[in-house]
């Protein structure tokens, strides 16, 4: 802390305290020192004389008047030496006065001078100790600071720490989770693997003995449309031999009876073809119905095969349609009378998974 030099002013201050105050202490020992004298013994009275030289007078008159004389200038000089010595003693005490008041502003400016080099010195140390408390918080501040500055420098090491730590664990836990996962996976995909080897096995077994089976109906309904064939042509050449030996009125009965009993034969006849070309589709079921409608040439081709009301599942209805246009043509047709054939030009044949011999 800078000291503040004093101004004029402040610097006459004091030595003109002192000057009036030593001036007041003198007048004051000069009052003292009259008012302190001591009482001399009242003056004898000057006797002023004029002495004249008479021849006339005698001897003794002489004397006594030369005795005279003696005393007055005795005491005279009694009375100078007296005030000498008062004015002696009046300049004495003023010295000493001025002496003194000069020794004690000398010693009150010294002591100025002491209190004021103190003051000095103590605003020197004030200052100094403040300087010394600043630079101590200043160096305090800096070693906070510092410490602070390490502390986020650590901060920030041990959050990127984490933070790598955090992210190695996340990929260690994904790797683990991604093996886990693939093995999780492996091992249902030997499941499924196994579920459909064995599904599998289980198809292929079970076409097997679907088409041991098939064979087996395949070579009874076989059979069994030659023995129907067999017996419709026997039946046909019995009706015709019937119709040829009876009245016209038995041979129109027979007729008609006849033209109905063929008439069946050939719906069971398509059947059976239709069954012989049908694939059956997964989707067959027990209990399914689709009506087709049939167009017919008289030499028994047929023509086209439509959906006339659906069973509700397509691939059975397309399965249906495919095994009818399958047949071709039916040769057996080629015989029959006109009007016979004409319910066949365009007729409606209902299908089912048991008429096609599932």
């Amino acid at each position: 802390m800078q000291q503040r030099e004093p101004s004029a002013s402040e610097s006459y201050f004091w030595p003109s305290v002192w000057a009036i105050g030593l001036h007041v202490l003198v007048f004051a020992l000069l009052f003292v020192s009259f008012a302190m004298t001591p009482e001399l013994p009242p003056s004898k009275p000057i006797v002023q004389a004029t002495l004249y030289q008479l021849k006339s007078k005698s001897q003794a008159t002489t004397q006594t008047n030369q005795k005279i004389a003696g005393e007055a200038k005795k005491t005279a000089s009694r009375q100078t030496e007296v005030e000498q010595l008062e004015q002696k003693k009046v300049e004495q005490e003023a010295v000493k006065a001025a002496e003194q008041k000069k020794a004690d502003a000398a010693q009150k400016a010294e002591e100025a001078r002491e209190a004021a080099e103190a003051k000095k010195a103590e605003e020197a140390a004030k200052a100094a100790e403040t300087k010394k408390a600043a630079e101590a918080k200043k160096a305090e501040e800096a070693k906070k600071a510092a410490e602070k500055q390490q502390a986020d420098i650590a901060k920030k090491k041990a959050e990127e720490e984490a933070k790598k730590q955090a992210a190695e664990e996340a990929k260690k836990q994904a790797a683990e989770d991604a093996k886990k996962k693939a093995a999780e996976e492996a091992k249902k995909k030997a499941a499924e693997d196994a579920k459909k080897k064995a599904a599998a096995e289980e198809a292929k077994k079970k076409a097997a003995e679907e088409a041991k089976k098939k064979a087996a109906a395949d070579a009874q309904k076989k059979k069994a449309q030659e023995a129907a064939r067999k017996a419709a042509e026997d039946k046909k050449a019995q009706a015709l031999a019937e119709l040829l030996s009876d009245t016209t009125e038995r041979q129109q009965a027979l007729a008609d009876e006849q033209g109905d009993q063929v008439a069946g034969d050939f719906d069971d006849l398509i059947r059976m073809r239709a069954a012989e070309g049908w694939a059956r589709p997964p989707s067959a079921r027990k209990g399914m119905t689709v009506t087709l409608q049939v167009n017919m040439l008289p030499d028994g081709t047929i023509t086209s095969v439509s959906v006339a009301r659906s069973s509700g599942d397509g691939p059975y209805d397309s399965s249906a349609v495919a095994a009818v246009k399958n047949i071709g043509r039916l040769t057996e047709m080629q015989g029959m009378k006109p009007s016979d054939f004409n319910r066949y030009r365009s007729f409606k044949m209902t299908f089912t998974p048991e008429d096609l011999a599932l």
